[in-house]
């Protein structure tokens, strides 16, 4: 009996979605990068802490109608890579971890669904938070056996003939001595390049005929050229994912395509979860969820022709919530201000511009300002033992005439751990896990991602309802 009630579920959900093949125009494809469930958990979970409850606030995208979870299983191995789990999510195959676009031989090429969009006639938009060199991003349009190989990848880039891509900027530009570097060749293939935030695209965008969207010169100086500042370090003029996914729905809609695929990832999440950040991490996945509404502004006004789905290549950092007492305190991680990565350049720009006046008391200022230690989080004598060892670390690397920034480093280490233990979380690994992600999704014939469903299922099944030819 319940064998008959699977098969007859599965054949109406195969129904409903083929009702919607031909009807669906619009494509948004949202990727947490490092995003499993209990990192959307651990967000709602704090929103309902500072209303004063036990419980859980939604987020837009968790409360979307269709939710399922995903494995993430590379071809290789039982924990996926980003490259092997969003080639999986692109192309809806499996591959080798740290693989872009090939199979498992890291020589036969494999199509994304970005690409079967472009064969369809409809315009193409990829966007990340991170450099769009990186893994998953380069999942939608690079083919090459290392992710590392980001010249290769940003080649792959400029003949992709996608019409909007978007992130800090190219990662390592210009590795290959005696060619023109990324930003050049991406010039020369047709490409504008603007760096002065969505202002700049207002004025310039609208009329480039293919787009590329970065940060500023000055915060690639500042970050290095692989991430936009995490949401807690934003400042007003700072690119973010909300002003890309304005920007690229504005600019994919004047193609006159009819029709549009739209990739963007929130790919500091995984960032912050690879560093134990807790409070920096649900950061970002409200970050992304601000993406998620303009989206879903769009969707609005596009009901039965506009689908939204949204995923993970893979969790990170095994995060648990609980530490032994059957309690949590995660409202305590609204006194963290900045990252732990601004923590440490702070701190360090702090003592090269006067480091006679780098003294503890002048860095406890700063942990309670920033990230709310001892005044509002209260810690227990043995913390703040720990954090005293590593300032005198400091200071005897400061008497030595040693380096005292991989000292302010371990400080910075210190003060995270901390923080996560006063809020009862845990964390298995600085890397990546197995754990299950969520899928969430809304739109016509997106009930085919409801229950469990494996990674390489979900660009496949979109295809189908947007009546694209997978390859």
């Amino acid at each position: 009996m319940k064998k008959r009630f699977y098969s007859l579920l599965l054949t109406a959900l195969i129904a409903v979605s083929a009702m919607a093949q031909g009807q669906v125009k619009y494509v948004f494809y949202f990727i947490g990068d490092g995003m499993g469930v209990n990192q959307i958990n651990v967000t709602e979970t704090y929103l309902a802490a500072l209303k004063g409850k036990i419980g859980f606030e939604p987020i837009l995208m968790s409360s979307f109608p269709v939710v399922g979870l995903v494995n993430t299983y590379s071809a290789t191995n039982g924990v996926t890579d980003s490259a092997a789990g969003g080639t999986a999510l692109a192309c809806g195959k499996k591959t080798k971890n740290g693989a872009i676009g090939v199979l498992e031989d890291l020589k036969t090429p494999c199509t994304s669904i970005a690409q079967w969009a472009k064969n369809a006639g409809k315009a193409v938009g990829i966007a990340t938070t991170v450099a769009i060199t990186h893994a998953t991003p380069a999942s939608f349009y690079g083919h090459q056996p290392s992710r590392n190989m980001y010249f290769e990848i940003g080649q792959d880039l400029c003949k992709s003939g996608f019409d909007f891509f978007a992130g800090s900027d190219f990662h390592r530009p210009n590795t290959k001595e005696g060619e023109l570097s990324l930003r050049e060749q991406a010039k020369a293939a047709g490409y504008t390049i603007l760096t002065g935030g969505y202002k700049e695209y207002e004025k310039k965008g609208r009329k480039a005929d293919k787009l590329i969207m970065l940060q500023s010169d000055e915060q690639n100086e500042k970050l290095g050229s692989d991430h936009l500042p995490y949401a807690l370090d934003q400042t007003k003029d700072d690119l973010t994912l909300e002003q890309i996914c304005r920007a690229g729905i504005n600019y994919l809609m004047s193609k006159g395509t009819d029709g549009f695929f739209f990739q963007l990832e929130g790919g500091m999440i995984d960032y912050a979860c690879h560093r134990n950040d807790i409070g920096n991490a649900i950061n970002e996945v409200l970050d992304m969820d601000k993406a998620v509404k303009v989206a879903y502004e769009f969707y609005q006004q596009h009901p039965d022709e506009t689908i939204i789905v949204i995923t993970a290549d893979h969790e990170t950092g095994g995060l648990v919530m609980g530490k032994g007492p059957y309690e949590l305190h995660t409202d305590l991680l609204r006194f963290q201000h900045k990252s732990i990565d601004e923590l440490k350049w702070i701190l360090n720009e702090q003592y090269k511009k006067a480091p006679k006046k780098f003294t503890k008391e002048a860095v406890e200022k700063q942990l309670k300002q920033l990230m709310g230690l001892w005044d509002n989080i209260k810690l227990k004598d043995e913390q703040t033992e720990r954090l005293t060892r590593r300032w005198n670390e400091i200071e005897k690397a400061m008497a030595d005439g040693e380096k005292v920034n991989d000292r302010i480093s371990d400080l910075c280490e210190t003060v995270k751990h901390v923080i996560s233990e006063q809020a009862l979380i845990s964390w298995a690994s600085g890397g990546h896990s197995n754990g299950y992600v969520p899928v969430y999704a809304i739109g016509p014939g997106t009930e085919v991602f409801q229950g469990r469903i494996d990674n390489i299922e979900i660009a496949p099944a979109m295809a189908k309802i947007a009546g694209w030819q997978a390859e």
